[in-house]
């Protein structure tokens, strides 16, 4: 566990800190018996470069905001939180359990950290919005931060977002895209077909970046890229249920339930 005040730079600590919050996903999934386990795995690379080196957390009161637009991803950030310090490890062992200590979607009066009830896709990302444009009129330089899933961006409330910021010039405020390409039933091609998300994006006032999203070192260079007074979205690519390979690119792993078989697999590889 690492205090609120420690910042980590080096991509192996990073890499190390990711491979922690994927074992806590697995061990948080097994007890619960719930599912949004492969949702959850493949954005904890993005978190750990955020929490660790990225988000200005101290003095709390004006820390900078993220926001998990894609709430069903719940466990990524508890787990993150933990790792973190921000909040107890222990209360990971109630999660989406009948009088437990966290709920299976975000709930911000859950616990600490947690900035925004979310879960209704396209939701988090317009409340990032607006406590960015009030950032800004008031001058106090903070910046929020939020995830959204590719399948999330099939919303329509998150390009009425899209148009919001850029016509205000929200430079505060970065939106990354968990590009896993496998939302709840199928391909997002198959689907509701949103590419070309980059030339998209930016007709609709967007500084684009395209990452490797398993990448820490290329994650943190997007995130300091300039967006030269435009909102800028990161469109990270990734793999559903990265890190253990019989989940990874699995839309099954959307729903399926890890089983005491299944967690040891999957705690074998996550080292």
């Amino acid at each position: 566990m690492y205090d609120t005040c420690t910042a980590v730079k080096n991509s192996t600590d990073i890499k190390k800190i990711s491979t922690e919050i994927r074992r806590h996903i697995i061990h948080m999934a097994h007890k619960s018996k719930s599912p949004h386990v492969g949702s959850s795995m493949s954005c904890a690379d993005i978190l750990a470069v955020l929490y660790f080196d990225v988000l200005r957390l101290e003095p709390w009161e004006t820390r900078d905001i993220f926001i998990l637009s894609k709430g069903h991803a719940a466990m990524a950030l508890y787990s993150t939180l933990a790792v973190r310090g921000i909040v107890d490890k222990n209360l990971l062992d109630g999660y989406c359990l009948n009088n437990g200590t966290l709920p299976a979607h975000l709930d911000r009066f859950s616990i600490r950290g947690v900035e925004v009830s979310a879960g209704s896709l396209g939701h988090g990302f317009n409340i990032g919005l607006g406590m960015a444009y009030g950032f800004k009129k008031k001058g106090n330089g903070r910046k929020v931060y939020a995830l959204i899933g590719d399948g999330e961006s099939q919303e329509g409330s998150i390009w009425e977002g899209a148009l919001f910021a850029s016509k205000l010039g929200l430079d505060n405020f970065t939106a990354v895209m968990d590009y896993n390409n496998l939302q709840g039933y199928g391909r997002p091609k198959e689907l509701c077909y949103f590419e070309p998300l980059r030339s998209k994006w930016e007709a609709f006032g967007w500084h684009v970046v395209g990452v490797n999203g398993h990448d820490p070192e290329a994650i943190r260079n997007a995130f300091e890229t300039d967006s030269y007074g435009n909102p800028k979205i990161i469109i990270a690519s990734t793999t559903k249920g990265k890190g253990v390979s019989f989940m990874e690119d699995q839309l099954k792993w959307h729903y399926f339930i890890v089983t005491d078989e299944r967690k040891e697999r999957a705690l074998k590889e996550l080292v």
